[in-house]
C-alpha cells in the first residue's frame, strides 16, 4: 500500500506532532541550550531571587525556626510531586515551546491547557512584579532616605509613587536585557549564578569570622509618622539564640500586619515557583525532555540544601528582633556586606528577567495556538532571531500594572496561588495520562504513579486555601470562566483530547458492567438504527427520531453498494467524517454505523446484527417509506446548508462545500431505484425475525419545527394513536391489546415527553362497530381507559366508528396460486376498503402533528410484497407524518 512506508511522524508530548510549530519548521531558531545552562541555572536563580537574601529573616523571625522548616518541607513536598508529574510528561515526547502550557495543552488538550497556560503567565507576570519590587526594597534600604542615618549614600526618596517610580525604572531594564533574547539572558545568567553564589558563601562563613556578638539600632516609620525603634543583636552561634528562635509571631513592620501561618507561607512559596523556568525554556534546548528532568531536579535538591543551612544559620546567630525587623539583616552581619548588596541585586535582576522571558515565551505559544483569537494575535510576531518581542512588550505592560501593588509582601499571596493553581494543572495532565492508560503513554522518567499526581493536586488545593481563601477561589472562577470561553470557541486542534481517553476508559467499563441479561421492561427505552439513503431528503426524520430515542441509542446507518474484493480499499472509511459533520449540522445525538454490501437488505442485516456494543444495541429499526413520491431537498431549505459566506470548515476538515458535494443529489422521478420492492419488505421481515420492532416513517418533510433551532414545546400539536390493525377488522373487535398496540402507546408517550412534544395533546381513536348488538365496543372503551390508568398515560380516548368501513372488508378474497399449499388465503382488501379508511384517518386526524398507526406483519411471501406494499401506501396517502410501527418487545409496565 501506498501508505505503509512513511517517515516517522515528528513526535510531540504523546505522540503528537502539532506543537507551536517551532521544531517543525524548516527555518526554525535552531537550540542552543543544554541542561546546566538552559535548566540548571534559570531553576536555581529563580528558586533564590529574593527569598533567599531578604525574606530568610522575615521566615524565620515570624515562623520560628521549627514552623520554618516545616514550610519549608510542605512547599518541597509539592513541588517534588509536581516535578514528578514534570518529568514524566516531559519525557513522554518531544517538548516544544511554551514549557509548562505546552505540556499541559498537549496532554489536557485546548480548552484546558489554553485556561492554564494564560493562569500560569498571569502567574509568572505577578512574579516578575515581586522580584522587581524585592529589588527596589533592597535598593532603598541601602539609598533611601532615612532621617536617623548620615550616609551620603542614602539620597533616594522614600514613599509610595517613588517605589512605583523605581520599580518601572528597573522593570524597563529588565525589558530592555529580555528584548535582545534569552541566549543572552541564559549565558550571563551563569555569571549571575557565580555572583549569587560567592555571596552565598559570604554569608555561611562571616560567622566563623565574627566571633564577637554585634549591636544594632533599627528604626521604622511608625502610624502618625512616628519614629520606632529596636536594639537588635547578632550573637553568633548560641544555644539560647537558637530556642529564642523555635517559635511564635510577631508584626510585619512593612505592612503592620500580624502575621500568620498562612501569610509567612506565601511570602516563602515564592522561593519556590521557579521550578519550571527551565521548562519554560523548552523552545531553546536542544534536547528538552532530557534535560527538563535532570537539571529540574538537580536545581531543586540544590536549594533545598541552601535554604534549610540558612534557616539554621539565621536562628543560631541573630536574635529574634534583628530577623523580624530588618529583613537585609544579611549584610549587617557579613564580613563584607556589599557581597550580599550584590547578591541581592543580581538575584533579583536574574528572577525578574527569567520570570519576564519564561512569561513571553507562554504567551507567544498561546498566540502561535490561536486560542484566544486576535487580542494574542501580535504576540506571534518574532524578531528576525526567533525572539518574541511582542510577547515580551506584552508581559512587560502587564507587569507594570503589578508593581502599582507597591509592596512586595501584599501581592505574594496572590503569585502564591497563581502558581499552585498551575502546579496542580500539571498534577492533573499527568494524573489523567495514566488514568486514561493510553499505551503511547510510555514517559522514560518512571518515579511517578497515580498517587503522586493525586497527592500533589489535593496539596496544592488545599495550601491554596490555606494561604488565601479569597485569591484561591477568585482564581478558580476565573479558570472556569476561561474553560468555558475556550470551550465555547472550540479552537481548532489536532493535539488529542485527554477526555476522550478518559470518556473512552470509562464507557469501556460501564459497558461491561451493563449485563444484557439484567435487562428490565420497567427500564426500556427505545434504542433505534434509522436507515438513511441519503441525508438530503431524511433530515426531517433524523430530526424526528432525534426526538423520540428518549435518552436511547440513537445510530444512523447507510449501506454502501460495492464488494470489497474488488475495490483497492474500503470507501466506507473515508465518508464517516462528512457523515459526522453532518450530525454536528444536524444537532442530532447520534452515533454513526456504515457498511459495505453488495445488496441494501445484506447491509441492513449486517448493522441489525453488529451495531453497538453489550446492552447498547438497537431493538428498533426505523425506515423511511417506500413510495413513488419525489423527495425534497433538504438541504436546499435549511439555512445551516445553505449559507456560502463565513461557513469555514469544522474541526476535522470538512467544511460546508465538500458537505454538500458528498451526498448526492435527490433522486428523480424517472432515476431507478436502489431498492426493490421485495427486498424493503424483506427488511422489515429480517427485522422481525431477529426481534427487532420496526417502524415505518411517511411524509415527515412536511413536519416542521423539529430543526436545530427551533424552539418549541408542542402547545399547538396533535399526536394521534392508532393503536389497532385496521386493515384486519375483526382483531379490532377483540377488547384485548396485543404487544404492538402497547407498542404504540409507549412510543407515542415518548414522544409526548420529548422537550418540543412536552406539551403537545395526545389521542387514541378506538374503532368500534357501534350497531352491534353486543355492545362490545363499550367493553373495549372501558378497558382502554383502566389500561391508561394503570400506565400514567395523559390521553384522551375518541370512539370512531366505521361500521360502514368493516361493510367493505372481505368483499373480495382470493387464493394466490403461487401460494397453493404454502400458507393461508392471502386476504385481498378492495381499493374501496382501503379508501375507506384512509378517508376515516384523514377525517379525525387532519389537524394532528403526527399519527401512529399499527403496522401489520409483511407477508411471508416475497411475491406479495408488492401488494403489501401498496395497502400501506392506500392506507397512508396524504395524511401527513405518519408512523407505521410493528413493536415485538413488551415495554410496559405497571409495577414499581
Amino acid at each position: 500500500m501506498s501508505n505503509e512506508h512513511t517517515p516517522l511522524l515528528a513526535h510531540g508530548v504523546c505522540g503528537e506532532s502539532e506543537g507551536t510549530g517551532e521544531a517543525s519548521t524548516p527555518n526554525a531558531v535552531p537550540r542552543k541550550l543544554n541542561t546546566f545552562f538552559g535548566v540548571m541555572v534559570p531553576t536555581v536563580l529563580s528558586m533564590f531571587s529574593i527569598v533567599l537574601f531578604l525574606r530568610t529573616g522575615f521566615v524565620v523571625g515570624h515562623a520560628g525556626l521549627l514552623q520554618g522548616l516545616v514550610m519549608l518541607l510542605v512547599a518541597y513536598t509539592i513541588i517534588s510531586l509536581t516535578i514528578l508529574s514534570i518529568c514524566a510528561i516531559s519525557t513522554n515526547g518531544a517538548v516544544q515551546g511554551g514549557g509548562a502550557y505546552f505540556m499541559i495543552s498537549r496532554s489536557l488538550g485546548p480548552e484546558f491547557g489554553g485556561s492554564i497556560g494564560l493562569m500560569f503567565f498571569l502567574a509568572k507576570v505577578c512574579a516578575c512584579g515581586v522580584y522587581v519590587l524585592g529589588l527596589v526594597e533592597a535598593l532603598l534600604d541601602i539609598f533611601g532616605q532615612d532621617p536617623a542615618s548620615s550616609s551620603a549614600l542614602r539620597v533616594l526618596p522614600q514613599g509610595y509613587w517613588y517605589t512605583v517610580l523605581y520599580s518601572s525604572i528597573v522593570l524597563l531594564l529588565v525589558l530592555m536585557v529580555c528584548l535582545v533574547g534569552a541566549h543572552i539572558f541564559a549565558r550571563t545568567s551563569f555569571l549571575i549564578l557565580l555572583v549569587v553564589t560567592i555571596s552565598l558563601l559570604s554569608i555561611y562563613i562571616s560567622p566563623l569570622a565574627l566571633t564577637t556578638p554585634l549591636k544594632f539600632l533599627i528604626t521604622h516609620q511608625g502610624p502618625g509618622n512616628h519614629t520606632l525603634t529596636y536594639n537588635a543583636s547578632y550573637t553568633g552561634f548560641n544555644v539560647t539564640t537558637l530556642k529564642d528562635n523555635l517559635a511564635g509571631y510577631t508584626v510585619d513592620y512593612s505592612t503592620g500586619k500580624v502575621m500568620s501561618f498562612a501569610t509567612v507561607f506565601a511570602v516563602m512559596f515564592t522561593s519556590c515557583t521557579g521550578i519550571m523556568a527551565g521548562a519554560n525554556m523548552s523552545g531553546e534546548l536542544k534536547n528538552p525532555s532530557a534535560a527538563i528532568p535532570k537539571g529540574t531536579i538537580i536545581a531543586v535538591l540544590y536549594t533545598f540544601i541552601v535554604y534549610v543551612l540558612l534557616f539554621i544559620l539565621a536562628s543560631s546567630t541573630c536574635e529574634r528582633t534583628l530577623l523580624a525587623q530588618d529583613y537585609g539583616f544579611f549584610q549587617r552581619i557579613n564580613i563584607w556586606p556589599p557581597f550580599v548588596t550584590i547578591g541581592i541585586y543580581c538575584s533579583a535582576l536574574s528572577a525578574a528577567m527569567c520570570s519576564l522571558i519564561g512569561a513571553s515565551r507562554i504567551l507567544h505559544a498561546l498566540a502561535l495556538d490561536q486560542l484566544f483569537g486576535f487580542p494574542l494575535a501580535p504576540a506571534a510576531i518574532t524578531s528576525r532571531s526567533g525572539n518574541p518581542w511582542v510577547a515580551v512588550l506584552y508581559t512587560w505592560g502587564l507587569a507594570q500594572c503589578v508593581v502599582f501593588a507597591g509592596q512586595l509582601n501584599a501581592i505574594a499571596g496572590l503569585v502564591t496561588v497563581f502558581y499552585l493553581l498551575a502546579y496542580a494543572a500539571v498534577d492533573l495532565a499527568c494524573l489523567a495520562l495514566e488514568w486514561a492508560s493510553a499505551p503511547n503513554f510510555r514517559p522514560t522518567f518512571q518515579v511517578f504513579s497515580w498517587h503522586t499526581c493525586l497527592l500533589g493536586i489535593l496539596s496544592c488545593l488545599v495550601m491554596m486555601f490555606v494561604i488565601n481563601p479569597v485569591y484561591s477561589s477568585a482564581s478558580i472562577v476565573l479558570l472556569l470562566l476561561l474553560l468555558l470561553f475556550l470551550h465555547y470557541r472550540s479552537p481548532t486542534s489536532s493535539w488529542g483530547y485527554i477526555s476522550q481517553a478518559l470518556i473512552f476508559h470509562q464507557v469501556r467499563k460501564y459497558l461491561l458492567m451493563l449485563d444484557v441479561r439484567k435487562d428490565h421492561v420497567k427500564f426500556w427505552r427505545p434504542q433505534v438504527l434509522l436507515m438513511v439513503a441519503n441525508p438530503r431528503s431524511s433530515c426531517q426524520l433524523i430530526n424526528f427520531v432525534n426526538q423520540l430515542k428518549k435518552g436511547g441509542l440513537f445510530v444512523l446507518g447507510h449501506v454502501k453498494l460495492g464488494d470489497l474484493d474488488t475495490l483497492p480499499s474500503d470507501p466506507v472509511q473515508q465518508q464517516y467524517n462528512f457523515w459526522l459533520s453532518l450530525v454536528d449540522k444536524l444537532g442530532v445525538k447520534a452515533f454513526v454505523d456504515l457498511t459495505l454490501s453488495p445488496s441494501v437488505r445484506q447491509g441492513t442485516q449486517h448493522l441489525l446484527r453488529i451495531t453497538g456494543l453489550g446492552g447498547m444495541k438497537p431493538n428498533t429499526l426505523v425506515l423511511g417509506f417506500y413510495d413513488s413520491c419525489t423527495p425534497e431537498d433538504y438541504f436546499l431549505q435549511d439555512p445551516a446548508f445553505c449559507e456560502s459566506k463565513g461557513s469555514g470548515g469544522d474541526d476535522f476538515g470538512v467544511d460546508l462545500p465538500s458537505l454538500q458535494a458528498h451526498f448526492p443529489p435527490v433522486r428523480h422521478v424517472e432515476s431507478p431505484r436502489w431498492l426493490t420492492p421485495e427486498e424493503y419488505v424483506g427488511i422489515i421481515s429480517d427485522a422481525i425475525k431477529m426481534s427487532k420492532n420496526v417502524c415505518l416513517g411517511r411524509y415527515f418533510f412536511q413536519l416542521q419545527g423539529e430543526g436545530m433551532g427551533t424552539k418549541t414545546d408542542g402547545a399547538a400539536r396533535i399526536i394521534d394513536v392508532w393503536p389497532l390493525n385496521l386493515l384486519q377488522p375483526s382483531s379490532t373487535s377483540a377488547a384485548s391489546v396485543d404487544v404492538c398496540s402497547l407498542f404504540l402507546l409507549q412510543m407515542a408517550c415518548v414522544l409526548n415527553m420529548a422537550s418540543r412534544w412536552r406539551h403537545a395533546r395526545m389521542r387514541i381513536f378506538l374503532c368500534v362497530e357501534a350497531e352491534s348488538s353486543d355492545q362490545g365496543w363499550v367493553v373495549k372503551e372501558e378497558t382502554y381507559r383502566e389500561l391508561l390508568r394503570k400506565l400514567r398515560i395523559r390521553a384522551s380516548i375518541k370512539i370512531v366508528p366505521w361500521d360502514s368501513v368493516v361493510q367493505l372488508y372481505g368483499q373480495k378474497q382470493t387464493q394466490d396460486p403461487e401460494l397453493e399449499g404454502l400458507t393461508k388465503p392471502a386476504q385481498a382488501l378492495s381499493e374501496d376498503f382501503l379508501s375507506a379508511v384512509n378517508r376515516m384517518l384523514m377525517e379525525h386526524s387532519a389537524e394532528a402533528a403526527v399519527r401512529f398507526l399499527y403496522l401489520p406483519r409483511p407477508p411471508a411471501h416475497s411475491s406479495q410484497s408488492q401488494k403489501y406494499l401498496s395497502q400501506l401506501e392506500a392506507v397512508t396517502y396524504g395524511l401527513g407524518p405518519t408512523l407505521l410501527i410493528h413493536g415485538l418487545t413488551p415495554v410496559t409496565c405497571t409495577e414499581l
